[in-house]
């Protein structure tokens, strides 16, 4: 048996390698499909898509594959990742000063057996002046990542609080994961 991490993440690789387990990265190649409307729904099903494209281009039977989407929701409205520092920057005005909440959903395959599941966390920033957001938009660093910002990195500065799992919002509920693969 072996395991693979259908995600091209580094942050998510790191995490996974904290289990201990040998894995492989396969990242999935699919046009994400958007069916569901409730934020867990849609990272489930995100990260269902990931783990079955994965496993049934790449893996054996006994291979485990373990797909992830993350997902950053303000008032209803999903934030994906910015497309430029302008869109980077409006979505951390917005947030600045308020509780957002990040969604992670992760799928397990393993033979014809998928365990999906979902965390969600609630975050919630210190206000944060022009001058900062500036100066972290001008580094690039939100451009690859769900709601313009990564929690790991030197914006945590701006982080008041946390209620639920931190490595959920880096982009891998590792702990929940873990259990999840010891009952597979």
């Amino acid at each position: 048996m072996k395991y693979i991490l259908a995600s091209a993440s580094p942050r998510r690789k790191e995490l996974l390698a904290r289990t201990g387990l040998d894995f492989t990265v396969i990242p999935s190649a699919i046009t994400e499909t958007i069916t569901e409307s409730a934020p867990s729904d849609i990272v489930m099903e995100l990260a269902r898509q990931k783990a079955m494209d994965v496993w049934k281009k790449h893996a054996d039977i006994s291979d485990v594959v373990i797909g992830a989407d993350t997902i950053v929701v303000y008032k209803d409205e999903i934030l994906g990742k910015p497309a430029d520092e302008s869109e980077a920057l409006d979505m951390l005005s917005m947030l600045a000063d308020r509780t957002h909440q990040v969604y992670t959903g992760v799928s397990i395959i393993k033979g014809t057996a998928i365990n999906t599941f979902y965390e969600c966390t609630h975050v919630t920033f210190y206000p944060i002046c022009r001058e900062d957001l500036l100066q972290y938009t001008a580094t690039g660093d939100p451009l690859d990542k769900a709601g313009a910002y990564g929690i790991q990195g030197d914006f945590s500065v701006h982080v008041k609080s946390i209620q639920g799992d931190y490595n959920n919002v880096v982009g891998l509920p590792i702990g929940r994961l873990y259990q999840e693969l010891k009952i597979l």
